[in-house]
């Protein structure tokens, strides 16, 4: 990932002495419980991430029909799936899947905030929420997949979608070359959030 869109390492670590401040006073004023949090975050750690995401492009790579489906209704596609409850709640609310192509790149990013879809992609990292990403990837969307090492030919198109609390987007990367005796469950390994994003293409086979 290019260095542009990186933090300095104690960013994180201030964030997370913030957090604890926070959830320590919350807790002080019964609104919360030492539990609750813990609850939280392991929920998006087993229920609710990337693994998801994974399993639903998964999919799509081996069975054209699925993928139609996903493209036109996301959330009825994703339904089909056996993944956990809950799919369609806690910021995976109107989702919606497009897919690369030979002759376009699609790229997600959230212009206003860091709206996402969590229940497929996980918790957004640091770069996604960052206004100079947010904008010059509305603006010059080439340059910066660029920077993040996906160099798009001009003969490729690239639409750049907009998420928001209506519609949150997640790409189907195109599938690797070379994976055609690869099974299904080998195949989620070559997905990455990154390139359900599109600021990245699939693993390499």
């Amino acid at each position: 990932m290019t260095d542009r869109f990186k933090y300095r390492e104690d960013r994180e670590a201030y964030s997370a002495a913030r957090v604890r401040a926070l959830e320590a006073l919350l807790i002080q004023k019964g609104i919360l419980t030492d539990k609750s949090v813990d609850t939280v975050l392991g929920y998006f750690e087993t229920k609710m991430g990337p693994f998801n995401g994974a399993k639903i492009v998964a999919r799509a790579w081996v069975d054209p029909e699925f993928k139609a489906r996903l493209v036109a209704d996301t959330p009825a596609a994703v339904a089909e799936l056996d993944l956990p409850a809950g799919m369609a709640g806690a910021e995976g609310e109107h989702m919606r899947a497009v897919a690369n192509d030979p002759g376009v790149h699609n790229l997600i990013i959230c212009t206003l905030c860091s709206c996402y879809p969590w229940p497929v992609l996980g918790l957004p990292p640091y770069w996604y929420k960052d206004p100079t990403f947010r904008s010059r990837a509305a603006r010059e969307p080439r340059a910066v997949l660029a920077e993040f090492g996906v160099d798009v030919p001009e003969s490729q198109q690239i639409k750049v979608w907009d998420s928001s609390a209506q519609i949150r987007w997640f790409v189907v990367p195109e599938r690797p070359a070379g994976t055609e005796s690869l099974s299904e469950s080998e195949l989620e390994a070559l997905v990455t959030p990154e390139s359900m994003m599109g600021v990245a293409l699939a693993k390499a086979a």
